[in-house]
């Protein structure tokens, strides 16, 4: 299959945000250029409804330097980035907004709220994240999970991360996305430890623990994103060659492969926090404009998915808080 034009896959997941309500949006903290000027790009785009989430005076002082008119969007005033991630994770919980985007604070300070058992608003289903890249040697969008929370995850929380990734999957219309467990190897050995998880969760596939995709693992890299390496190999798999999911033996291994695509293959990296009430947009300093767009538009898509009562039950079921 030949390869997609240049940002064809992120342009096409934009523009899919057109006909739907702007999502309201806490924007955390955002005290420095790069979040303020997303923020309100956003909301030029359609995309989200932004209530900025910190010292009043900082961001109006920044504005004024910037040249950006905050007089149409509301403002909570805090003393400082704890109080504006406290003050943001209570707006979810009030109902006044569908989503958190991270300004300038670090993530961890962000989700220790959202996950604080007296005030968060975690569900039964473990945080993690997702990266939706577009990289312009694949044919169509690539999932990479989990790269950004959990370091290393147990067979316990690698099935939660498995599902808010289906989950996601089904929100951006892939009905039957194939999962690649990812290891070293395409064998089961006691040797390489993910590759006893990667069974154990096909198996849940088998008994139906895990639905809504198509799983197979351990799959090596190669074998997961190239059919004609799958073939030397003699894989036979509705998987291999044609993933749109790669699930992580481990964070390093999947932060690493992000920045890989990155770096050297001019991929951009969307990405969002799942299994909260609400998603939560994580963007980095180094993203484009265009990667911070999509990464709203992907909350936008989620968010709707989620509330809609006419989906498919077993995908409905598969979203927490919905």
């Amino acid at each position: 299959m030949a390869n997609a034009p240049l940002h064809q896959k992120y342009n096409e997941l934009i523009a899919s945000c057109r006909e739907l309500t702007p999502m309201r949006t806490a924007v955390v903290h955002p005290c420095d250029e790069v979040s303020l000027r997303s923020a309100i790009d956003a909301a030029r785009a359609d995309l989200i409804e932004p209530v900025l989430v910190g010292p009043s005076g900082r961001i109006h002082a920044l504005a004024s330097a910037i040249g950006i008119d905050l007089s149409p969007y509301r403002i909570v005033d805090t003393v400082h980035s704890h109080a504006s991630a406290a003050s943001a994770v209570g707006l979810v919980g009030l109902g006044q907004v569908d989503a958190l985007m991270k300004g300038s604070l670090h993530t961890d300070e962000l989700l220790e709220q959202v996950i604080s058992k007296p005030t968060g608003i975690r569900t039964e289903r473990r945080l993690s994240h997702v990266f939706i890249m577009d990289v312009p040697t694949y044919h169509k969008a690539l999932f990479i999970t989990d790269a950004a929370v959990n370091i290393f995850p147990t067979l316990e929380q690698k099935v939660d991360i498995l599902l808010n990734a289906i989950s996601l999957a089904h929100s951006l219309g892939v009905e039957m996305p194939k999962v690649a467990v990812l290891s070293a190897v395409e064998t089961v050995t006691s040797k390489i430890p993910s590759t006893l998880d990667a069974a154990a969760l096909c198996k849940m596939v088998d008994r139906g623990q895990i639905t809504g995709a198509v799983v197979d693992g351990p799959l090596a890299f190669d074998n997961a994103i190239s059919k004609s390496a799958a073939a030397i190999k003699h894989l036979r798999s509705a998987v291999a060659g044609n993933a749109d999911i790669l699930m992580m033996p481990d964070l390093e291994a999947g932060n690493m492969l992000a920045k890989e695509l990155a770096f050297l293959a001019g991929a951009d990296a969307a990405g969002i926090v799942l299994g909260a009430r609400v998603p939560i947009i994580l963007t980095s300093r180094a993203d484009n404009e265009r990667t911070r767009m999509a990464s709203c538009a992907v909350a936008v898509r989620y968010a709707h998915y989620a509330r809609l009562p006419s989906i498919g039950t077993t995908a409905k079921r598969e979203i927490p808080g919905a």
